[in-house]
């Protein structure tokens, strides 16, 4: 009885100490629920959990796995650095499945200490709506370039089921339906997609919401996706300075590009700390030193860094640099857990 009682204490402070051990992998992740809500068969569906390692140790995910063959997982980046950042895809598999449907997804990771975390994910696939294409697929569009896109809308059901509205909720995308092709019990629609001539560079990821006069089920999404491709193009697109100690010195180079030749005429930052000194020549591809000397206040550096160029005053870049500031006390802890350690504040 003593033996029995004893293994299951033990037992029970393995698991907490476990799952306390685990905690510094949680805290990479930004949330780790997701409804993806009444969707349509044949949708393009998915949720990106977005992962940001603010230890000064690399961290490693092996593998992710998936509890449900509804839902496919994808790891975009595996290694990060300080400050990197990566995501979990969680593609919700509508052509192949119908109904209520849900998943746990495991991520593992392996460095610096073994863990595991478990994001979970639900929604109802409905069998009487079907869209093709599953999305709405923009693609790679100039900046300052109108574009259109066309999807079909497939109801089978109610005689006078029909689409009220399309709500968006970006200013830049326009989304409007014809009207319906009404054949044996089935209910068709096109739907136009519009995105404005004045949206900015970047991607897009959006979402609208159809809204249809079935009172079971009155709203259903269509995701939005591409990209405007701005004149100036910055790599990295973000400056990642890693772990300094106060006085540190560290020297990067940004790569700017553009489809015709330009010439950058100032740089734009709020912090003395950095020294960047561009080129005055005139070419399609800039590469532009940027030095940081660490300061004495210990934490976390974030900085906006604003190229200028001679190709008008909308033609502008802005990326992010980042930096910790250590002391070498806390240098000194490199050999306790994660966990242990204080995370990016």
């Amino acid at each position: 009885m003593f033996r029995t009682t004893f293994f299951a204490i033990c037992l029970t402070l393995l698991s907490t100490a476990v799952g306390q051990g685990q905690e510094w992998a949680r805290k990479m992740f930004d949330g780790t629920n997701h409804d993806f809500g009444m969707v349509a068969r044949g949708a393009k569906v998915e949720h990106t959990f977005a992962i940001n390692n603010p230890y000064k140790e690399d961290a490693h995910i092996v593998d992710v796995r998936s509890s449900c063959g509804c839902t496919t997982p994808k790891i975009t980046v595996h290694d990060l650095k300080t400050y990197e950042k990566s995501g979990v895809v969680a593609t919700f598999n509508t052509s192949s499945f119908t109904g209520q449907k849900g998943a746990t997804l495991t991520v593992v990771f392996d460095k610096p200490f073994y863990a595991e975390v478990q994001l979970h994910v639900n929604g109802y696939i409905r069998s009487d709506i079907v869209l093709n294409p599953g999305s709405v697929q923009l693609g790679a569009i100039d900046q300052g370039t109108p574009v259109e896109k066309h999807i079909q809308l497939s109801y089978a059901g109610r005689d006078d089921w029909q689409v009220l509205n399309v709500k968006s909720g970006s200013p830049f995308l326009e989304a409007t339906v014809g009207k319906p092709d009404r054949r044996a019990g089935q209910v068709t629609y096109d739907l136009t997609v519009k995105l404005k001539d004045d949206a900015p560079s970047g991607p897009i990821h959006e979402q609208l919401v159809l809204v249809t006069n079935d009172n079971r089920s009155p709203e259903f999404p269509v995701d939005v996706e591409g990209r405007v491709v701005s004149e100036l193009t910055v790599i990295p697109s973000s400056l990642l300075l890693g772990v300094l100690h106060p006085g540190d010195k560290v020297t990067k180079k940004m790569v700017i590009k553009s489809k015709k030749p330009f010439k950058i005429v100032g740089v734009k930052c709020d912090d003395d700390c950095f020294q960047i000194q561009p080129s005055d020549t005139v070419k399609e591809l800039q590469q532009i030193p940027i030095t940081f000397t660490a300061g004495e206040k210990l934490g976390n550096v974030t900085r906006k860094i604003r190229i200028e160029t001679d190709l008008g005053a909308d033609v502008v870049c802005e990326f992010s640099a980042y930096a910790r500031i250590i002391s070498d006390a806390e240098e000194s802890t490199a050999g306790k857990p994660a966990a242990d350690k204080s995370a990016a504040k």
